[in-house]
């Protein structure tokens, strides 16, 4: 069959299987797999494909089908105008994330210092540390993760970006050294019991990047806790959260009495997205 026959029947089998815009990722998922532009498949629509290419096709469309989301299957995300390989070992990044990390970007610009250093907490595929290195280059970036698999993938997004990475396995500070002008992070904040009724491709992605605890808040109050030990004087945290976790996360900022100057930033949508908060003692 060409390359429009394809493309045709495969829309029409994931509409038939009520996969969520089937045009876009009939088409990615086709571009994946002749690895070629998408301006391809118009241009030469009515070649034929081969049968292995078609085999290959058919595969990857049965796995949007169960479920299995696009990135994982083309190993591609796009965030803060990078590229980014993932794979089921890691959160796919998304674009909310990305207020969190233009903030943290637009504070180490302004601060006018040459050795800003920056941890990065739960980095999972480094999208967040690596987009922070490439945009202020000066600082000097340390990210953490409990996985070892997730730091593999996020070295290879490293190499790929090419930015040097401090990269420390660790569960969250157990094995950071030092004192940071900023903390960032966006932890696992999804409520245990909620986990379960999660789209299902979501549910393909990592639990331990997922699972916050019995109220999503677990990893938050270890943060915000251990932060001022690892703050250098006038530091701040940076944390993403759930669209209705402001007050609870507020309440454990203020109840350690070691920050102020606490803002929280909305994202696109106009749901609350991120928290900043300044250590409020010396060190």
């Amino acid at each position: 069959m060409t390359i429009q026959e394809n493309l045709r029947k495969a829309i029409q089998q994931l509409k038939e299987n009520k996969v969520e815009e089937p045009m876009r990722k009939a088409r990615l998922l086709l571009c994946y797999i002749l690895e070629v532009k998408k301006e391809y498949l118009v241009i030469h629509s009515e070649e034929e494909m081969r049968k292995k290419e078609e085999e290959e096709y058919k595969k990857a469309l049965q796995k949007l089908e169960e479920g299995v989301p696009l990135q994982y299957i083309t190993h591609h995300q796009e965030f803060m105008k990078l590229d980014f390989y993932v794979d089921e070992n890691v959160l796919i990044p998304r674009a909310d994330t990305e207020i969190t990390v233009e903030e943290v970007i637009t504070y180490c610009k302004n601060q006018g210092k040459e050795n800003i250093r920056v941890l990065d907490l739960c980095t999972g595929s480094g999208a967040i540390g690596i987009s922070i290195k490439k945009y202020v280059p000066n600082c000097e970036l340390v990210a953490v993760d409990i996985s070892k698999n997730a730091l593999e993938v996020a070295k290879k997004n490293a190499k790929q970006n090419e930015v040097d990475i401090i990269w420390v396995l660790s569960n969250l500070f157990e094995e950071v050294k030092g004192k940071f002008d900023v903390i960032v992070s966006n932890p696992p904040y999804i409520k245990k019991e909620v986990i379960k009724t999660l789209d299902k491709q979501v549910q393909c992605e990592p639990i331990l990047a997922l699972d916050g605890g019995e109220n999503g808040l677990d990893f938050y109050k270890k943060i915000i806790e251990q932060a001022p030990d690892y703050l250098k004087e006038n530091g701040k945290i940076f944390l993403e959260i759930g669209y209705d976790q402001k007050r609870e996360v507020l309440d454990i900022i203020e109840k350690t009495k070691q920050y102020n100057i606490v803002e929280c930033k909305k994202d696109l949508a106009g749901n609350d997205r991120m928290i900043m908060a300044k250590k409020e003692r010396g060190e």
